[in-house]
């Protein structure tokens, strides 16, 4: 007999604001937590010395959280000029401590060097994996593993402040660009060296920055709901979005019940109003507001729409 699932089944996306120095696992448990829900995951951690937004979907939406993994974010990072490190950030040890002599012209020569597309090597201190495990578990080994460049994309570079030895950037970005493997390469550009002082994602995606919720702010609510008696989820639930935010950009498609149970079952359906290839929304019904989501699919070979990522019926 298979184990019941313990805690809600509660669907939709929180947009936390991730503290600071906790990690992006721990933040996801406390809220899993908070919510009380059977299932909860992130869209792509943040260093704990970084903080911003961390979407977390709960239950069924952690089916899309992959669509979010792949879509572009923002950043606002300070970088502090003349001292290297291991990390290429403010938690690791000193590699290099170098004078500061830039100007803001050979400052801009350099940004731009970063702007369009570009190769970047992943650092070793990131979480992509090697031979199965982590690049950062054999960083801390002393270990350096071989890593391919792949293409990125900055789709906006914004110098905001320079003074001194700190820069601040806003910084556009395509999927799996590591921020602080730019500040370090600007550093090296630059001659002085470079790390991540601070670092903020400000966007994942189009997800408002206005919808972002602090650990505080959840807390407190809890607290309300105790001091009132009312159950939590009355104040928590209308700050979850609906899961289909993190399928933004996905055309969709709508079907009527019998196809969406041919599809719940495996089975590709016909869809008058399906595009010729890609990936697809799927709605019950014949407009987006009034259907009921019940997941993404794929047109397969033959133009049909085919089951990827199936919502459980409610």
């Amino acid at each position: 007999m298979a184990k019941k699932r313990k805690g809600r089944a509660i669907n939709g996306v929180l947009l936390l604001d991730k503290p600071y120095e906790m990690s992006s696992n721990n933040a996801l448990q406390r809220v899993k937590h908070i919510y009380f829900a059977q299932k909860a995951g992130h869209t792509g951690a943040l260093d704990p010395l970084a903080t911003g937004m961390l979407p977390i979907c709960l239950g069924e939406g952690t089916k899309f959280s992959q669509f979010l993994l792949d879509t572009d974010k923002t950043y606002v990072v300070t970088a502090k000029l003349g001292i290297r490190t291991t990390t290429s950030d403010a938690d690791g040890d000193i590699v290099s401590e170098k004078e500061v002599n830039v100007s803001a012209e050979q400052l801009n020569t350099a940004l731009d060097s970063f702007r369009g597309t570009t190769q970047q090597i992943p650092s070793m201190y990131s979480a992509l994996k090697y031979q199965g495990q982590p690049l950062y578990k054999y960083a801390r080994e002393g270990i350096e593993v071989p890593r391919e460049s792949r293409d990125i994309t900055v789709f906006n570079l914004e110098l905001l402040r320079f003074e001194g030895d700190e820069v601040d950037l806003s910084i556009h970005v395509s999927k799996g660009t590591y921020i602080r493997t730019i500040v370090d390469d600007l550093g090296e550009l630059l001659g002085c060296g470079a790390h991540v002082a601070h670092l903020r994602r400000t966007a994942v995606g189009n997800y408002p920055k206005n919808r972002m919720v602090t650990m505080e702010e959840l807390e407190a609510l809890l607290e309300k709901a105790e001091a009132d008696e009312v159950s939590p989820s009355t104040l928590l639930d209308p700050l979850l979005l609906p899961m289909t935010t993190a399928c933004d950009g996905i055309p969709p498609v709508f079907v009527d019940d019998m196809s969406a149970h041919y599809l719940r079952h495996g089975n590709p359906v016909q869809a008058s109003n399906a595009p010729e290839d890609g990936m697809v929304q799927v709605f019950i019904g014949d407009n987006i507001n009034e259907g009921e989501f019940i997941g993404v699919g794929f047109i397969d070979d033959e133009g049909r729409v085919a089951p990827k990522r199936i919502v459980v019926a409610q």
